[in-house]
Parts: structure tokens; sequence; C-alpha cells
């Protein structure tokens, strides 16, 4: 934008008369320029993943082991090799776009948003739906959506730091579009750019430029708002992965050097070492990881729970401690006056009443000069809805000409406005106390005042002190203080309590998570509605004022005291945060404000609102609440345990049946028997263990203590050497019976073809029964019969298919080194392998092996 174009001058100035452009003006620019996109890398192309698949090891052993045998002119058995290359390239490539797509559609759920002037009224819409010669308004908290020049301004300050790396934010000013194009920074310029964050004050700006025309997109600054990182459960598990591969680098190299010295077969040697490493390598550990985080991701989605990190699905199923806003969370966010009180007189105010009775008008008409007219606050639409009933109240066409804001020593805002015959009108709301002060009411009155809201709050209504001003002055004093107020009366605000949430906190106290409310309403009102909500009162509220006078020593006590926390400023939200880290506390924060960002970044679990958050609070938290109901966060909290659960449990599986992978192919060999496992037998094997960890692991339901065991300690290893252990148990009892099945069949006089259909057959059948097994830590597996685990069982019937036609199809038999056993056989051979997974199926419910597993 190195220049205002004609067309762009025109613009500014007629959007000054009208409300912006019509949808058919606003499709036609869409077409013109584009989606208001810029290009960016959130996921990962066909390509990209085509290029990891071909670099995975287990592919690479494959592929190694195919030309080998193609080399040596077995070409069916390097062709059938080949082919189950392919067959994992697609396996993997599935898995990898199923992650994709959850993501992708994790980046549909929280795209920004812009509000913008269509058709003559204000409507939010898609932030890539932004279209040149829109009409975009601007509020505290927001992105700029795209380019534009500021046509009205109310104390508009930009942080440009994304463009100019300034930390300090700048000034604006509204433009007459006769400007040129400066450059960021600088204060008093009338321009505004894409991606740069409002920080205080609101404004209208008309859009110059979309897309990658604006200065974020010429530069090729990604917005994305879902970043994929590196979780701590991941970078254990690659650490773990690593392990294991040198573990069987070396082994597998000994077992190629042994076989070429000691029996001067190399190329044996090789193959069965290339087996040998296919065997011990757990490669589905970090795909399993990757896939779980990212469904699990898209399963909070479907339950209205965005997850902007990886890393905090590791944390939701930790949480002790929540920490909620009373206002839209644990309410329905509606609010409407319910109650007035002007000392002399009260009225409640019935949705079917007409008039307001004139002794009340003069309350509401300056509660409505203490609203901004454009406000979506819940309470300034409740006074708008009134004041239709309240005669002859003030015009919406009066320019504001400044507002003075709430402050931490003030919780009181006021509004000044000037009239049609050029004098101020002035309002101030708030807090009652705040207002009997801006009013410099007696102590007598003002005790009267408090009695008044002390009445109200204990009904769980809001209360809000209302004043009218006046001044003598020409200009407008520079504090709330030097105006002339005289106290109006009081509005009671009703906000009903959502229907969900006694429930859902009586869930969460059963889960051993506390739940604390904290709002910045009357310490009544806030007991009120904590009590109705079931949170428990017992100790009391505590204020502002106390946090504010507290050491740390005293906040310690008071935030592990208390559940209910009133007058709260969002500054301080962060001091509770940290007060209840330091006590080892695994918190989660509720906030929707700009000032709420360091303490949503402070905390383990940042909940921000999707509906009424803004963009710093969202992009500060981890999560984003879609609907904004408590009840969302404990079944967030629910789903975290369950992934955490299934995920330890498919680490323990994985662990268990890489042990008789790799021991049938190593055992044999060292101990002088003919080889059992090549290659081919242990892809197949890998071709069932792939889906049962990825797709059956996965959906398994939640166990059904989950929401009655205290919550796990973060540090809680996911695969630990407790589990790694327990794991590996399992494995080695499956090894033992499988070698013992094998050599006995071979002490017989049974072919090596039989003896080896027997193992496979048995190693099918414990593989299995170990997914089973380990798939609950409450059912056994006569049980998980009744629960209804039908994916499971496809999974199960297409591997035992699969096993099946190795075996009875000539062709494929032959490649295996397999024969047709006889039915009394192959029951026993598959009852061995069920047998020896069973006993564990009991131990699982030991008190020590419990608390391993979870």
């Amino acid at each position: 934008m190195n220049m205002l174009q004609p067309i762009a001058r025109s613009r500014i100035s007629s959007s000054q008369t009208h409300a912006g452009l019509t949808s058919a003006e606003a499709k036609r620019q869409l077409d013109k320029y584009g989606p208001n996109t810029i290009p960016e890398d959130a996921s990962r192309s066909v390509f990209a993943i085509a290029r990891e698949i071909l670099t995975e090891p287990m592919l690479l052993l494959l592929v190694v082991a195919a030309a080998l045998y193609l080399l040596i002119g077995d070409l069916a058995e390097g062709l059938l090799l080949a082919g189950f290359a392919v067959l994992t390239i697609g396996l993997i490539f599935y898995q990898q776009q199923r992650s994709e797509n959850a993501l992708a559609a994790l980046r549909m759920l929280g795209a920004p948003t812009a509000r913008v002037f269509r058709d003559g009224k204000e409507c939010t819409i898609a932030a890539n739906e932004v279209v040149t010669g829109d009409l975009m308004l601007l509020d505290e908290g927001e992105r700029v959506p795209a380019d534009g020049m500021l046509i009205s301004n109310s104390g508009l300050v930009v942080d440009e730091s994304l463009l100019t790396g300034e930390s300090v934010p700048v000034r604006k000013r509204a433009g007459d579009g006769g400007q040129l194009a400066g450059v960021p920074g600088g204060d008093d310029q009338p321009f505004v750019y894409s991606g740069t964050l409002v920080v205080k004050g609101h404004g209208a700006a008309t859009v110059l430029d979309t897309g990658s025309r604006t200065r974020a997109g010429r530069i090729g600054v990604s917005l994305a708002s879902i970043v994929v990182e590196r979780t701590r459960l991941q970078i254990s598990v690659n650490r773990i992965v690593r392990l294991f591969g040198g573990l069987a680098a070396i082994v597998c190299c000994a077992l190629v050097v042994f076989y070429g010295v000691y029996r001067e077969d190399w190329l044996q040697g090789v193959l069965s070492g290339i087996a040998l490493a296919m065997g011990m390598l757990p490669e589905e550990f970090p795909v399993v990881l990757t896939i779980f985080l990212a469904i699990g991701a898209w399963r909070l989605a479907r339950i209205k729970v965005l997850a902007r990190r990886p890393a905090v699905i590791e944390t939701l199923g930790a949480a002790t401690v929540l920490c909620v806003d009373k206002t839209g969370t644990l309410t329905e966010n509606r609010m409407r006056v319910r109650h007035l009180d002007i000392l002399t007189d009260q009225l409640e105010v019935e949705p079917d009443l007409g008039d307001l009775p004139y002794a009340f008008q003069p309350l509401v008409n300056a509660a409505w000069l203490a609203t901004r007219h454009a406000s979506i606050d819940p309470m300034d639409r409740a006074v708008a809805g009134l004041v239709s009933r309240a005669g002859e109240y003030p015009r919406m066409d009066w320019p504001m000409v400044r507002e003075y804001g709430l402050k931490p020593e003030l919780l009181a805002m006021s509004l000044a406005w000037k009239d049609d015959a050029g004098h101020f009108a002035v309002a101030c709301k708030g807090a009652p106390e705040a207002i009997t002060d801006l009013c410099h009411l007696t102590d007598e009155k003002a005790a009267r005042i408090m009695e008044h809201v002390q009445a109200m709050a204990e009904k769980g209504l809001r209360v809000l002190g209302v004043g009218i001003g006046t001044t003598t002055r020409v200009d407008l004093p520079e504090s709330q203080h030097d105006f002339d107020f005289t106290f109006a009366g009081l509005v009671g605000f009703e906000d009903p309590l959502r229907t969900t949430v006694p429930a859902a906190v009586s869930e969460a106290f059963r889960a051993g998570i506390s739940v604390k409310m904290i709002t910045g309403d009357y310490p009544a009102t806030a007991l009120a509605i904590a009590s109705a909500a079931g949170v428990d009162t017992r100790d009391g509220a505590v204020t502002g004022d106390e946090l504010e006078r507290a050491d740390d020593a005293e906040m310690k006590r008071l935030v592990s005291c208390s559940n209910v926390f009133a007058r709260i400023m969002p500054e301080q939200k962060l001091r509770i945060v940290e007060a209840l880290k330091h006590q080892g506390e695994i918190v989660a924060m509720t906030g929707d404000g700009v000032n709420d960002a360091p303490a949503l970044k402070a905390a383990h679990i940042g909940i921000a609102m999707g509906q009424r958050g803004t963009d710093v609070a969202r992009e500060a938290a981890g999560i984003v609440l879609l609907d904004e109901d408590f009840g969302r966060i404990v079944s967030a909290v629910k789903m975290g345990r369950r992934i955490f659960d299934n995920l330890r449990k498919v680490m323990i599986y994985i662990a268990a049946i890489h042990v008789p992978i790799a021991g049938l192919a190593l055992v044999p060999l060292i101990a002088g028997m003919p080889p059992l496992f090549f290659p081919a037998h242990v892809v197949v094997i890998e071709m069932i263990i792939d889906p049962m960890c990825s797709i059956v692991f996965e959906r398994t339901p939640a166990e059904r203590d989950i929401m009655v065991r205290p919550p796990r300690s973060v540090e809680d290893p996911l695969a630990g050497i407790p589990q790694i252990v327990f794991g590996l148990l399992q494995g080695s009892v499956l090894l033992v019976v499988c070698l013992a099945l094998y050599h006995g069949l071979l002490l017989q006089d049974a072919s090596v073809e039989t003896a080896r259909t027997a193992a496979f057959i048995a190693v099918t059948a414990g593989n299995l029964s170990l997914a089973l097994v380990n798939s609950s830590r409450e059912a056994v597996i006569v049980h998980t019969f009744e629960r209804g685990r039908m994916t499971f069982w496809i999974a199960a019937a297409i591997a035992v298919s699969v096993v099946s036609i190795c075996i009875v199809q000539p062709n494929l038999a032959e490649l295996f080194g397999f024969t047709r056993p006889e039915i009394g056989q192959a029951a026993l051979a598959a009852g061995a392998g069920v047998v020896a997974v069973l006993p564990f199926d009991v131990v699982k419910f030991l008190p020590g092996v419990r608390r391993i597993i979870g």
C-alpha cells in the first residue's frame, strides 16, 4: 500500500455516510480479489507426508529385505515384501492424513472472525471473507483483520510489533482519505494493519487491502492459530524409540556377524537381522502419540472445546483446580434488568412490564448515558432493552466525546456526551461503593445504599450503582472525581444459572477437582450464585481488596481455603494462579478480556471464551470454549483423562507385543533351531498391530471410574519404566509359550512348516488377547464382550482372516513357509496364545499393578 488509490479515497469518504458494503458488492469484491488469507504452511502437503513415510525405519528395512530377495532370485518373496511395503505406505498415509484432517477441522473451528457493516447493519463474519471496501469495526483485544484507514476513532491504541518489532503500542487518529500511506509504527497515523492488535479504545476503518496484498501478507507472516508443536510426551516417547532403536541396531549387527562368521551365511544373517530389527523397533510409539493427540483434539472439538496446543491435552486429565468466571460460564450470560432501586422506592421489572413509572425513568436514562450504545456487553444490552420504556431518553446520535474507564482503584466508568446545544452530558456506573465515592455522599447515606445493595445481592442479583454528572468547565476534566455526580439509584441484573452447572460441579468434586468461582460481583451476589451452583461456600468470599492487601503467605492461605472470589479485577487473576501453582496445584483458568491474558498464559490450562473472548485471550489460552458452558470444561477434563488412559494402555500393549516378535526372530537362531520368523512374518503381525494401536485403542471407551478417582500427577510418566516392564513381562510370557510350542513340535518330529504355523497362530491369538487384556483396567476379558467394542471385533476378524488366508492359500503358504494344520492343532496353538496372556487379566487387579497401569 504505497499510496491510496482514487477508488480507495472515494470509498473512505462514502463509507462515512453509508453503512459499509452490500452483500452483492462484497461478493463481487471477493470474486475479484479472493479471500482474505495469507499463504501459510499450517498443514503438511501430501508430498511432505509422503517424504516422511519414505524415511520411516520400518519401511526402509522392508524395502532392503525385498531388494535382497529379488537380488538372490526369490521373485515371489521379493514381490510379497514389495507389496507389503506398498500396503505399509498406504496404512501410514491413512493414519497421517487422518491426523491432518483432524487438525484441519480444528483450524476451521479456530478461524478468526471480524465485525463489519454489511447491508446497513453490524454482522460478524469469518475474517477470510473481509473484502476491500468493507467497513470494519475494531475494539479492544481484537486483531485487525485487514489493512485499512480509520474513519472514526475513540482512543484507539494498536500494538504493531508484529510488523515493526517495537513493543510500545502506537496511538491512532481518524483519516480523511487524503493521506498517503505511511509505514507501521509511529503515533497519530490513520492507518491500521492486518494482524496488529488493538490494545485500547475502539474505532471503524475502511478496508484498503486484504490477503497477500496487506503488509503482513507481503512479508509472508503466518498467523495460523493452531501450531503443531512437540509436546513433553512426544519428546519422552521419541527418547524411548531412540533407545530401543539403538539397542536393536547393536543386537542386529551382532546377529549378522554371528551368522556370517560362525555359519558362513551372510545373506541369511542379513535377512534374519532385518527381521529382528523390525521386531525390536517400536515405531508405533510416536505414530500412536501423534494420532491420539490429533484425534483427541478433534473429539474435544466435537464437544465444543477447541484445543489450540497438543500439550494442553496431556495436562487436562491432571487438573486439580478449575478457576472459572461466573458470568457466561456458570451463568447463561443473558442479563436482564430485574430490579430498580431509587432508595425511596423499588421496582421489580417483569418481562411484561409496559412503560416505566415516571419515578424510575431518570435512573434508566442515566444508566443509558453511562452505556456505549454499540456495546455487546450483556449488561449494556439489558439497559438498552429497557431504555425505550423510559420516556424521553437521550438520543443515540449524540457524539461521545470521552470515556473514563474502570481502574483497580475505582471500579466505575463514566461517559461524556455532547448534546445538540453543545453542553456536556455525563453519567457514571459501576460498583455501588465506587459510585457512592464519586457522588461524595455522607457516610450515613452511603451505608443506607449498601444495605439496599446487600439485600439485592443476597437474591443473586448483580448490582450496579448509577450517577448523573455535570460540569461547569468548558473542557472535560482528566479525572471522574472532578465531576459533580448525583446518585441516581441501583440497577439489579439477573443472569440465570446454567441448568447443567450443579451436576458438572458435583462431578468435578467427585473427581477430586476443586472449583473456584471468580467474579467482579458484590460478595453476597457471588456467594448466592456459588451456593446455587454447588460450589462450597462455607469459608465465605475473598474480595479483591483482601487480595490486594495480602502478602505472599497470606495469599496462599486465602486461595487455599476459599472457593469464592468477589470484586476481582482481571489483573488479580494472575496472583490467584501463581499462588495456586506454588501450592502444587494444576490450574485451569477461564478468561475473556485483554487483561485476562497473563493469567491464561500462566495457568497450566488457559481457557478462553469463544463467543465473548478477545483475540488476545484466545491466543494466550491453550483451550477455547466454543459455547462457554462450564459443563464443557468438566467434559474436557474427562476426555483428557480418557486420552491419557488409552495412551498408557496402548504403550503397554506395544511394549508387550514386540517381545514375542523379536524373540521368535532371534532365539531360534541362537539356540540352533530352524529360523522361525522372516521379514514377511514380522510384516503381517505389524499389519495387525498398527490398526490395533491407532484405531482400536483410540476408540476404547472411558473406564467407569474415570471421574471418581483423584487427578493423576502431571509428573506421572506415560510410558515410564514400570509401564514398559509390565508390558515386557506380558510379552515375555507369550514368547516363552510360543517358543515352547515351536520347540515341542520340532521334538515330536513335526515339520518346520508345521511348527512355524502353530507358533504364528499362537502369536496372533496372543496379540489379540494382549489387546483385550490391556484395553481395560477394570474389566476382565469376559466383560469386554458386553461393552460393545465393535471396532476391536472388526479388527480381530480382519486379522484372523488375513492369517487364515496366508495359511490355507497354497501359494501364500509356500511363500511364508506354512502348512495347513489340523483343526485340533490350530485350536491348541490359538489356545496356547490366549492362555499365555490370561494370567495378566487377573494380575492387573493387584493394587501395585493397578497403580502402574493407571
